[in-house]
């Protein structure tokens, strides 16, 4: 990756960041009754798949407004550092959660030293950067033994397919220009390739966050469902993605 290339990434990040300040939840589909509970089911995922204890010192890579933040921090009471390219952002997550050391840092040129954290995590950031750089820096950064997780948008997903191959349903959807999304055997076979062990990628979330509030019981079930049968769980919303150094 050029430095042109990551400076360009940077630049349409911040301006995405500018962009959404006074409504990213919004933008992000986490306000409503059903994005609330994709947010408290991704976030026990995180914790739970990767392992989250108190004892770790964790990195969030693209915290934003610190939504999964205080999740993680309220559930773990882990060390946790958080960062962002965008100080409006990081702003907000600043000015709500105690307790965690947030910082202005590239995902895909991070200032910390080899080796300095027990896990890094993320939601819904990897697909805004340039991934393969991404998942060197975590790497390098990861304590041996150490295990990074992530929620990712699913590619393999009809709406998030068009929505990320359709240039003008992506920019009247509020999309950065840079976004993409995981294709999880691409993944899989980056991360073996960079070092990585244990690597498992699995889909999850039929629950769409316009789902009516009344509707929501039912989605969750029959998405419960849907996630256990063979071919059709491939086309559910996100994944989760998770390796060991």
């Amino acid at each position: 990756m050029t430095d042109t290339s990551r400076n360009q990434r940077v630049a349409h990040e911040l301006a995405h960041g500018r962009k959404i300040l006074t409504h990213a939840e919004a933008v992000w589909n986490w306000d409503s009754p059903a994005g609330r509970e994709r947010a408290k089911r991704r976030a026990d995922y995180l914790v739970e798949v990767g392992r989250i204890t108190a004892a770790d010192h964790v990195l969030e890579i693209g915290c934003g407004t610190g939504l999964f933040t205080e999740k993680i921090f309220e559930q773990t009471h882990a060390r946790i550092t958080a960062v962002d390219v965008s100080p409006e952002l990081l702003k907000i997550a600043q000015e709500k959660i105690a307790g965690v050391d947030f910082k202005i840092e590239d995902a895909m040129r991070l200032s910390f030293s080899d080796e300095t954290f027990d896990v890094v995590c993320g939601s819904s950031i990897l697909h805004h950067l340039d991934i393969f750089k991404s998942y060197e820096e975590i790497f390098r950064v990861l304590k041996k033994g150490g295990r990074m997780v992530f929620a990712e948008p699913n590619m393999l997903n009809p709406q998030i397919f068009i929505q990320k191959n359709v240039p003008f349903i992506k920019k009247m959807l509020g999309d950065s220009p840079d976004e993409m999304a995981i294709v999880r055997w691409k993944a899989q076979k980056q991360l073996i390739g960079i070092g990585f062990k244990n690597v498992r990628i699995f889909p999850y979330d039929f629950l769409h966050p316009s789902t009516p509030s009344f509707l929501v019981p039912f989605v969750r079930f029959l998405g419960g469902i849907l996630e256990r049968l063979p071919l059709v769980k491939e086309i559910a919303g996100s994944v989760i993605i998770y390796a060991e150094k």
